[in-house]
């Protein structure tokens, strides 16, 4: 019986495989990307593209483990809600009101530590932002935001 269940098992794991996932980036505009508009400093694009990017704008890179179903069911659906709730690729997109708001919840969740998403810290060191670069990223923002020029 054990065999049974475990060739089965084997079995279903394989042909979810053939199951594809889109893994294919949207172009970026540089005249809309975050970076780019902002003409954001060196220091802070690395801290962007380290923490955010993955998740929050159409250069996910995705790891090996991506590739492997269905980790690659979750890791899509992850990158796909990231992208909802805010995109670094359109940003000149956004109405004043949208971008005012992304960047105070970006603070805000920078703050209590629930950006980057600790799972996804496991497996992302350089996501693992101290509590200095944390500070930068806010202090980043929050000029921003005092300039009202998002």
């Amino acid at each position: 019986m054990f065999k049974k269940i475990l060739f089965w098992s084997l079995i279903g794991f394989a042909m979810i495989q053939f199951v594809p996932t889109d893994k294919v980036n949207p172009p970026v505009d540089l005249k809309v990307n975050f970076i780019d508009v902002r003409k954001t400093p060196a220091k802070i694009q690395g801290l962007l593209k380290g923490a955010c990017y993955d998740c929050h704008s159409n250069e996910t890179v995705y790891p090996k483990y991506a590739h492997i179903a269905p980790i690659s069911w979750s890791v899509k659906s992850h990158v796909n809600e990231g992208r909802e709730h805010l995109n670094l690729s359109v940003w000149g997109t956004y109405n004043k009101d949208l971008k005012e708001s992304m960047l105070k919840k970006a603070v805000q969740t920078i703050q209590n530590k629930t950006m980057p998403m600790p799972g996804y810290i496991v497996y992302h060191e350089e996501a693992n932002l101290s509590d200095a670069e944390r500070a930068l990223l806010v202090k980043y923002f929050d000029e921003i935001l005092k300039s009202g020029s998002y």
